[in-house]
């Protein structure tokens, strides 16, 4: 992808020195502006919920040491197995139902065989696992399970450890498959690229190729109603293209020579060629796919709770089981076996695994959908904090307008020459990669052509301008800001300025060392989606501001139009950050939008940072910020919140819904009335009725109210 010259200007407040590549090259670093989180120890002991990951795909019978909940699952046996130890558990419970507690000699030591062998079918690994762990004493469902079982003989309870034990098995392989869809469906965004590509050859022809072996610079034909193989730049034809798999956006896409093509995106009524700028492992789609599975290490508020949490209920529970079995023979005239058999029971639903996974699925779910929108979350702490939100903070070129401005007026003043002041300007603004200036160099260019001085030794002037030597003599591009601290923002020149203004245009001026020798007026349309966007975020309870380093007319004037009431121009970087924090302080936690350098402490100041991510931003902007928009849609940021509201709510439901369970299952083993069978069904079914509540929010998207 093409690089953009290093440049400097000021026009509002964004002092952009731009290396930034158009087509986000750098979402890969986009990830966070924290460190990623290491993967954290289980809660409840070792394998045991440990923390879920989506880096590596699922399989379906061998899995790795930290697999989802962290139950390691290698010990676990396939389908068939477990189905046959289903058939022996219920064989033995036969037996010993028709035995008749040892009346039938033959039943009795035939039920106890396939009791044997039920338990060597589907739980010989996880009782090998649980002994180990038992020995290092750590606590973890494998511990809980063989201590389970070995009382259960002990008492004469086999046909129940049986079948526990084989019902513990089926339970894992299918929450494991719940779990898998969880795991993979942001990766099958990288399925939306083509695995071959069409190069085309020096003598016009084409060869197919796999996407991982075609060069960089390799130029690639793509044909009408074809997917885009690679990211790369379009060096012939014209096209629309359907980006909605990548960056969410719904309507169709114009692409012509020089525009970014996106690997995955949808080529309708044209054929293209493009220049490949990016590996196939290094694509836009891949990029987003990697930066949410990183964002998955770090975990949200609610998930660091329930991990504290769940470190002590372990523990606890073990000491009531403990209780129960020694004091309930005294306290509840329980015989001895009773109270063995109900806290062998109480042990069984003890782990916390239900409780450890209720939180991770719920955030991978919701980041995934996140994604499908066009919406970039860095982690589950952005992801929840955003419902908290009582203010945001919007910059206003490139992000509350479009960041592709006109010039729609320009003037000489004091000047005699007005090509000459042109020539100046078009020098200076041609250097300079912000919005404005381009808007002036090109609008130039168009009137007067571009066969113009260079500019030489080019400076920036933070907040203000640009300045640089043209033809030996000094010249500045810069706001009235800067004017006025030279000494040049006479009454005349400031009533100019405010009839420009009061029309929502910014202006640029022109100086030398006499004085003041142009304006340039440029117009920044809003963004068409701004005004639903400021009616929803109003709606939310969340207050939108303007925040801009462009005069306070033009500021207000926009805003008016967008339907924001409290607008604030004429704002360096350090004005924006001082009146962030005085915000926060007054409103609550506030939010700030941009997509300059100079919008980028901003970014870090605020509670939440989201950044434009579209062909306006900058690299530095997307790696400070907590949630890029991809397709620069401003509704997508009270879709943010709504989906931190709802990520929220299914949050504390499968909390509440863990705890309450194992609530009820403790009252049942205290009145004497649980059963092993009863207590595995109990702390699988709800895992898995916890895994199924959070997967319903990959589906939040595809809502009719965010089409």
């Amino acid at each position: 992808m093409k690089q953009e010259s290093l440049s400097t200007h000021a026009h509002d407040g964004h002092d952009h020195q731009h290396t930034h590549e158009h087509g986000h090259a750098q979402v890969a670093a986009a990830t966070s502006k924290k460190s990623i989180a290491p993967a954290a120890s289980s809660a409840c002991g070792t394998d045991c919920c440990a923390p879920f990951t989506i880096s590596q795909p699922a399989k379906s019978h061998d899995h790795d040491h930290d697999d989802h909940a962290g139950h390691d699952h290698g010990v676990l046996p396939g389908w068939p197995r477990i189905y046959a130890a289903l058939a022996a558990a219920l064989a033995a419970e036969a037996c010993h139902w028709f035995g008749g507690d040892g009346a039938n000699a033959l039943l009795h030591y035939l039920g106890m065989a396939l009791a044997v062998l039920g338990i060597a079918l589907s739980g010989l690994g996880v009782y090998k696992a649980g002994i180990k762990d038992l020995f290092r004493f750590k606590l973890g469902i494998h511990a809980l399970m063989a201590v389970a079982v070995t009382g259960a003989f002990i008492i004469g309870q086999w046909p129940e450890a049986a079948m526990v034990m084989a019902l513990y098995a089926a339970a894992e392989r299918i929450e494991d498959q719940a779990m898998d869809k969880a795991r993979l469906a942001i990766r099958k965004l990288l399925q939306l690229a083509p695995e071959t590509a069409d190069v085309l050859q020096p003598d016009g022809s084409t060869q197919r190729m796999a996407v991982s072996e075609v060069p960089l610079g390799a130029v690639l034909r793509v044909t009408p109603g074809a997917r885009v193989p690679l990211d790369g730049q379009v060096t012939e034809g014209e096209s629309s293209v359907n980006q909605a798999p990548i960056t969410g956006e719904s309507a169709l896409a114009h692409k012509g020579p020089g525009d970014e093509l996106y690997a995955g995106s949808i080529n309708q009524d044209g054929e293209l060629q493009l220049r490949v700028t990016a590996p196939a492992s290094d694509s836009l789609i891949a990029r987003i796919v990697h930066a949410v599975e990183q964002a998955q290490s770090s975990k949200a508020p609610t998930q660091r709770f329930v991990d504290r949490f769940a470190e002590v209920y372990t523990p606890i529970v073990l000491v009531l089981a403990i209780a129960l079995g020694l004091l309930a023979p005294w306290l509840l005239d329980w015989s001895w076996h009773q109270a063995a058999y109900q806290a062998l029971a109480l042990l069984v639903i003890a782990c916390p695994c239900a409780l450890v996974l209720s939180t991770p699925v719920t955030v991978v779910s919701a980041l995934t959908a996140a994604a499908r929108r066009g919406i970039l979350i860095k982690g589950g702490s952005a992801l929840e904090s955003a419902r908290s939100l009582k203010a945001i903070a919007l910059d206003k070129t490139g992000t509350l307008t479009t960041g592709s401005p006109k010039l729609v007026d320009w003037q000489s003043w004091n000047a005699t020459g007005s090509d000459d002041t042109a020539a100046r300007a078009y020098a200076l603004a041609s250097r300079s990669d912000h919005p404005v200036s381009r808007a002036i160099a090109q609008g130039l260019e168009e009137q007067i052509g571009k066969d113009f001085a260079e500019a030489q030794q080019l400076q920036a002037l933070p907040g203000r301008g640009v300045q640089a030597q043209v033809e030996g003599q000094r010249w500045t591009l810069a706001n009235l800001r800067w004017v006025g601290e030279q000494g040049w923002d006479s009454a005349e020149l400031k009533a100019a300025l405010m009839l420009q203004e009061q029309q929502g245009r910014t202006v640029t001026l022109l100086a030398n060392e006499h004085g003041v020798q142009a304006l340039f007026a440029v117009a920044d349309p809003l963004r068409p989606q701004a005004k639903a966007a400021v009616a929803q975020l109003q709606a939310l309870g969340v207050k939108p501001i303007v925040l801009s380093g462009d005069n306070s007319a033009t500021v207000r004037t926009v805003a008016a139009e967008a339907g924001i009431s409290d607008a604030r121009g004429n704002m360096l970087p350090e004005d924006k950050l001082k009146t962030l924090s005085e915000l926060q302080r007054d409103i609550g936690p506030t939010a700030m939008t941009g997509d300059g350098i100079n919008d980028a402490p901003a970014l870090a100041q605020a509670d939440i940072g989201f950044a434009m991510g579209g062909m306006h931003a900058t690299d530095m902007a997307m790696e400070t910020a907590d949630v890029v928009l991809m397709n620069d849609d401003l509704r997508r940021i009270p879709e943010v919140v709504d989906l931190s509201q709802r990520a929220h709510s299914v949050l504390w439901q499968n909390i509440s819904l863990a705890l309450g369970i194992k609530l009820a299952f403790f009252i049942l083993a205290v009145s004497g009335n649980a059963s092993m069978w009863l207590a595995v069904l109990a702390d699988m079914g709800v895992s898995l009725l916890v895994v199924a509540n959070g997967l319903r929010l990959r589906h939040w998207g595809n809502r009719p109210e965010n089409a």
